[in-house]
């Protein structure tokens, strides 16, 4: 089975004909541009698509890619920090004056990148509950998540970006940070942004309409199906972060090896064979 195999169609959403679409564009690997009655919330956008190469030195962020695919934002999330995830994040704010919703990991990259404070906010949680925001006609909550464990049963570059003093970062300085899933809620739809294959069980939020679900890493979480499919009760499935993200975006999308989608989609249906899960092609989209 390949991905483009699993491509959700046009007709597989309804669209209320009394309202305006809610529109989910694919931006590769966890990224997504989430858009409604004029306004965009980004979330891990990663345009840039370093090559395996320029990994061995400091990372900087592609203005040709970041004024070609994200020209416009009101709101950036970044659930954690690692570069494929976070690295753009800085320059698009920049570019579009949008505001950054992140950890304190997030907050002291922006502020080493200079993006202005008024810009950035730390949505880490000081209480029970999660952190909210709203952007235009969308209500953003940050459920604390956590990264998958794939690397030899270890979170890859743990703790913060917080030893760092001067740009650009290299690849093992874009350290985790705190994990977040995103709660979008807007125009009567939920959507849930998982952006690594994991999550708290203590958080469910169930009844999603759609799941962004990262594939990357499920295989060594534990009870990974089972556990998302519980805790999130989604209608639809659209599946990120398999791609083989070294490769520049107008190559369009390769899959990374080892993501055993086939397996995936054969456990998430079994659990409940009126899921829908699928993919859209890089830079695709879905509405709702």
């Amino acid at each position: 089975m390949r991905p483009e195999d699993l491509s959700f169609a046009p007709r597989d959403f309804e669209v209320p004909a009394h309202r305006p679409p809610v529109t989910v564009t694919w931006l590769g690997t966890a990224g997504f541009a989430l858009s409604h009655d004029g306004f965009t919330v980004l979330i891990d956008p990663y345009l840039t698509r370093a090559p395996l190469r320029g990994l061995l030195g400091g990372l900087r962020s592609d203005p040709a890619a970041v004024a070609r695919h994200a020209p416009q934002a009101d709101a950036i999330v970044a659930g954690h920090t690692h570069f494929d995830h976070v690295l753009d994040v800085p320059a698009i704010a920049k570019a579009t004056g949008a505001t950054v919703y992140g950890s304190r990991s997030c907050v002291r990259l922006c502020r080493l990148e200079g993006v202005p404070e008024a810009q950035v906010v730390d949505v880490e949680s000081r209480g029970r509950e999660p952190s909210r925001a709203e952007v235009g006609p969308f209500e953003l909550r940050f459920i604390p998540s956590v990264h998958s464990a794939f690397l030899f049963g270890r979170i890859p570059s743990p703790g913060d970006i917080s030893d760092c003093d001067q740009i650009p970062l290299r690849t093992h300085q874009y350290r985790c940070g705190a994990v977040f899933g995103v709660d979008v809620r807007v125009a009567g739809r939920r959507i849930y942004h998982l952006g690594s294959a994991d999550l708290l069980d203590a958080y469910p939020e169930r009844d999603v309409d759609l799941l962004l679900m990262c594939v990357a890493g499920w295989t060594t979480t534990e009870r990974f199906a089972p556990r998302v499919m519980g805790a999130l009760r989604p209608g639809a499935v659209l599946l990120s972060h398999w791609d083989n993200f070294f490769r520049p975006m107008d190559a369009g999308a390769r899959p990374l090896p080892a993501m055993r989608m086939p397996r995936l989609v054969d456990r998430l249906t079994a659990i409940d064979p009126s899921v829908r899960v699928g993919t859209v092609p890089l830079l695709g989209s879905v509405s709702l």
